[in-house]
């Protein structure tokens, strides 16, 4: 993967970083008149809590992961919600790539990981932000009024350091362990993540891959 970070300005296939509700959702936010680090912040904190966190929305078909499609839809899972922060970013003349790790929910509820086969979440997503010559990384999946509801510790960004999962929660319970580093994008690797989910999940349970496709979620207490 280039490190060149004209790369990470431009527009893709599924960052759409110039489509019309990207720049205006830029515009209205007014963030161009701050300086990058605190126009990252704001743009984080957006997607953050304005975009809802939704593990069961639609991710098997290509037009679901598309910046424009996920900020008309209003939710998202990880990946899809990092979407749209570097869509934001790339707009706002923030080099942003796509960043994908394994990593283990250690208090992931019962029922979600036996719909799963496992507690394992690959390819989860998160932006990587080129500040101040730091590529810094941001984790916007989830909103703040699901970690006040289920007890997660918030992930605060600030645009001077990374910010990923907790490796514990409220109450000090193991909670988020990063496995496995999968890399960097400019784009979204769409055929990789297919993939990944139903070798990873597909056998365990088809009924949990038919929900994705269909954005429809399966009876589970989970967030």
């Amino acid at each position: 993967m280039t490190e060149n970070p004209d790369v990470f300005v431009q527009p893709t296939v599924f960052i759409d970083a110039d489509h019309e509700s990207i720049r205006g959702l830029v515009a209205e936010l007014g963030v161009m008149e701050e300086p990058p680090r605190i126009r990252a912040a704001r743009l984080f904190g957006y997607v953050r809590d304005r975009i809802r966190y939704n593990p069961f929305a639609p991710m098997l078909e290509q037009r679901d992961y598309v910046a424009s499609e996920i900020l008309a839809r209003g939710s998202g899972y990880c990946v899809q919600k990092a979407v749209v922060l570097a869509a934001l970013c790339r707009c706002a003349q923030i080099p942003c790539r796509i960043c994908f790790a394994d990593i283990v929910n250690h208090i992931v509820p019962g029922d979600l990981a036996r719909l799963m086969g496992t507690n394992l979440f690959t390819y989860h997503g998160y932006a990587s932000l080129l500040l101040e010559g730091r590529w810094l990384k941001a984790t916007p999946a989830f909103d703040l009024g699901m970690c006040e509801k289920h007890g997660i510790l918030p992930v605060e960004f600030d645009g001077t350091s990374d910010a990923v999962f907790h490796p514990v929660n409220r109450a000090g319970e193991k909670h988020i362990e990063y496995v496995r580093e999968l890399g960097c994008r400019a784009d979204v690797p769409f055929d990789d993540i297919v993939e990944a989910f139903a070798r990873v999940y597909g056998k365990a349970n088809p009924e949990l891959l038919a929900s994705w496709k269909a954005g429809k979620k399966v009876r589970t207490d989970s967030p």
